[in-house]
């Protein structure tokens, strides 16, 4: 059989397989090419490090940022409170300066005598002194007050108010002062009133004051001295002398009398206040009292005869802060060493509301010592 013969033999097909198409480019695959590619969706070892280092970084950054927002914040609360603390501190030096300004003045008019000369001018003089004194006790009621503050701020409004008060009360007396029918009683009472003065002074010097440094020092805050906060040491009240009632009619260049008639005052005279009660209940001085507004209250006082002497018609009075109501009522006669009571109404009903309630037993001729004729009471009407 030839070579050629084998050409009507059945063709046999390959297998399909033989039939795929290399990729373009041919050549056989390794000895590794039957390994599977990576997966699309997870990326290599390696790449999985890289990206949790990035995202470490980024934490690490994350919170840096936060700590410092932190530090930052917390700064600017700081900065802000020390603000706060020198702002008031700078008001409350302004406004005793004002204050001081205003005694200042007030002292003055007492001691030029033009009373005597003049009394409606001296009059309108001293209620120019009531308005300051009353525009300087509203403006530190405006006040911003930083919570460290808040107790030297009580001590600077009840000062404030005890000034006020003084003023007010003598511009009520300083005519029937200037008068000799009426001069002995109404100086006696203007000595009384000068005693608030003391107080005040005594009040924001020794309270007011310290309140104020201890919180500038706890916040770090450096108080005197060339490069720290300034402080006001004023003073209202001139000297003691303004107490003696002989003092003050000689400053107002008018004549008093003595218990006796005299012209001189022998042996001791004078009253205590010891306490205020409402319906058997005693009124505190440290803290507020609550108080039923309608009808208007009764109050108690309990008064001892201090001094050497029958006292005849000793006259108590009560009064409220930033109003018109009063109430006053008078003991016939006290014994020496003796206490007495005696009830005191107001004249009508307060609003509701905070007030500073004070009672005082009127100073009597050639009494001396009235550093306890006096109590206030902070009060709340309902």
């Amino acid at each position: 059989m030839s070579f050629f013969d084998d050409v009507d033999e059945t063709r046999v097909e390959p297998p399909p397989a033989s039939r795929r198409r290399r990729p373009a480019g041919g050549g056989r695959r390794g000895s590794g090419s039957g390994r599977r590619p990576p997966s699309r969706g997870r990326p290599p070892h390696g790449d999985e490090q890289a990206i949790r280092v990035r995202r470490a970084v980024a934490l690490g950054a994350l919170v840096v940022i936060l700590v410092l927002v932190a530090v930052g914040v917390h700064s600017c609360q700081v900065s802000a409170t020390n603000n706060a603390l020198r702002d008031y501190s700078d008001n409350v030096r302004a406004v005793i300066q004002s204050s001081d300004q205003t005694g200042l003045q007030f002292f003055t008019l007492f001691a030029s005598g033009q009373g005597s000369s003049n009394a409606a001018s001296f009059q309108q003089q001293i209620d120019n002194s009531r308005r300051a004194a009353f525009a300087e006790l509203r403006q530190a009621e405006g006040f911003n007050v930083p919570d460290q503050m808040k107790p030297a701020q009580t001590d600077l409004l009840r000062a404030l108010q005890m000034r006020n008060d003084g003023i007010t009360n003598i511009g009520g007396d300083i005519q029937s002062a200037l008068q000799s029918a009426t001069s002995t009683t109404a100086v006696t009472q203007i000595a009384a009133e000068m005693a608030r003065f003391y107080a005040s002074d005594v009040l924001y010097k020794d309270y007011a004051l310290p309140e104020i440094a201890a919180a500038l020092h706890n916040a770090g805050i450096a108080v005197g001295g060339a490069n720290g906060q300034q402080l006001n040491q004023g003073q209202f009240f001139p000297n003691i002398e303004w107490l003696a009632p002989g003092y003050i009619a000689k400053q107002l260049r008018v004549t008093i009398r003595t218990a006796s008639g005299g012209t001189n005052c022998s042996g001791l005279h004078g009253h205590s206040l010891n306490s205020v009660s409402v319906a058997g209940s005693t009124l505190s001085t440290g803290t507020t009292n609550t108080l039923a507004a309608s009808p208007p209250p009764t109050f108690t006082f309990s008064v001892t005869n201090g001094g050497h002497f029958t006292e005849n018609n000793v006259k108590l009075k009560l009064t409220l802060s930033g109003s018109s109501i009063s109430g006053e009522a008078v003991i016939p006669q006290t014994t020496a060493g003796q206490t007495t009571t005696a009830q005191v109404t107001l004249n009508s009903s307060p609003a509701a509301g905070n007030y500073t309630l004070t009672a005082e037993v009127v100073p009597v001729p050639c009494e001396t010592n009235t550093s306890n004729n006096t109590l206030s009471f902070p009060v709340t009407f309902q």
